[in-house]
């Protein structure tokens, strides 16, 4: 018997040995692109979470350290308030001497300290009252005030930048 050839039986579907390898290198190329772009996000995020992790903490210093420091201000605001009613009852025979013009510089060195820090006065008297930055202390009738208007400022108050570190305590017109 005579053999007989058979043809080569590849046909165009099946792919040759070297198309089945370009095809897995091509499957693991696009597999290791995936992984790479997926550690990039990731580290992407990992950075910005490290940012916004910094900046929170900053700003978590910033408010802590302004805590402190309206802390001591109002604490320190009872002694200026104290060295500013020592002026008022000064004798005026009294008023020019070494010793009263040199507590005159430290009254002086402590308004210029609370303005160095950012703290400045409210304004009350002849104002309407507000209680965001008042307090009202009385109520009472007063002529030439309309109702509502403050009357006096018993102690003054202040503020830091834009918070109220301590309200004015005032006297307030009542409607007749």
């Amino acid at each position: 018997m005579t053999e007989i050839e058979q043809p080569n039986d590849q046909s165009i579907d099946e792919p040759t040995n070297g198309e089945t390898i370009a095809n897995a290198i091509l499957e693991q190329l696009a597999q290791a692109q995936a992984q790479a772009a997926e550690y990039l996000d990731n580290w992407r995020r990992a950075t910005a979470d490290l940012s916004n992790a910094r900046k929170r903490m900053q700003r978590e210093m910033d408010d802590c350290r302004a805590a402190a420091s309206a802390g001591l201000l109002e604490k320190l605001l009872p002694v200026v308030d104290d060295v500013d009613r020592a002026f008022t009852v000064v004798p005026v025979d009294q008023a020019e001497t070494d010793w009263v013009n040199g507590f005159r510089m430290i009254q002086r060195k402590l308004h210029s300290l609370l303005e160095g820090e950012g703290v400045t006065t409210i304004s009350a008297e002849g104002l309407l009252f507000d209680p965001a930055v008042h307090y009202a202390v009385t109520h009472e009738e007063a002529d030439g005030f309309n109702d509502g208007q403050i009357i006096a400022e018993l102690a003054r108050g202040y503020r830091l930048n834009d918070k109220v570190l301590r309200p004015a305590m005032v006297r307030v017109a009542k409607g007749n």
